[in-house]
């Protein structure tokens, strides 16, 4: 691929995080990126041959924002740095969960369009680029913390970990709509976070 191609591509993927950000998934499609990139409703398959392969391209942008953002919130600074650390030192595993928990969530509720693309089951079954690769390890993340914050009898890490993530992802969504504040009369989603911890991890401190 010559440079020139390697630009268009990346702009077709650009022109899709706007679009998706701004308008949501239902306008993604191959001829309105086309239109918007400025280019013929035909140049995008010589990139991305199906419009799965174009809407996982999109939704990688979108987790690789997200292992940012979460490698920000547990202290980390990157995938590569070392153990979370604080202003007054080491984070305890919970307290890094918790800001893992966060970023999920102010994420979900600022690129609504972007989050419901990234976790579309026909993206992540299909594994065009590579998507469940780019999608596991902040899922992986997930299980280290819950495996040094909660005790060790009962359920496994991961199937706690598998839990959690569907009650943040569910908190998530009925925050976007609307549904949660609604029902709890909650102000923000601090308390059915520290909720969601303490069902899936026990008392803090216990």
């Amino acid at each position: 691929m010559d440079e020139r191609d390697a630009g268009l591509r990346a702009r077709l993927v650009d022109v899709g995080v706007e679009l998706v950000e701004a308008e949501g998934v239902q306008a993604l499609t191959l001829r309105e990126i086309a239109r918007r990139a400025g280019v013929s409703h035909g140049a995008p398959r010589r990139h991305f041959p199906t419009h799965v392969a174009l809407l996982s391209a999109i939704a990688r942008r979108g987790f690789a924002e997200l292992a940012a953002e979460a490698g920000r919130a547990v202290g980390r600074g990157g995938e590569d740095a070392g153990e979370g650390v604080g202003a007054e030192g080491p984070l305890d595993a919970r307290t890094q969960l918790r800001g893992l928990s966060r970023a999920y969530l102010d994420f979900a509720v600022t690129h609504r369009g972007m989050f419901e693309l990234m976790f579309r089951h026909d993206l992540l079954e299909s594994d065009q680029l590579g998507l469940r690769e780019t999608s596991l390890p902040l899922f992986d993340v997930l299980v280290g913390l819950v495996a040094e914050a909660r005790p060790a009898s009962g359920p496994g890490a991961r199937v706690v970990a598998g839990a959690l993530w569907a009650n943040l992802h569910g908190i998530a969504q009925l925050w976007g709509w609307g549904s949660l504040r609604l029902a709890t009369g909650a102000e923000d989603v601090d308390a059915l976070l520290d909720a969601a911890l303490e069902a899936h991890l026990g008392p803090e401190g216990a």
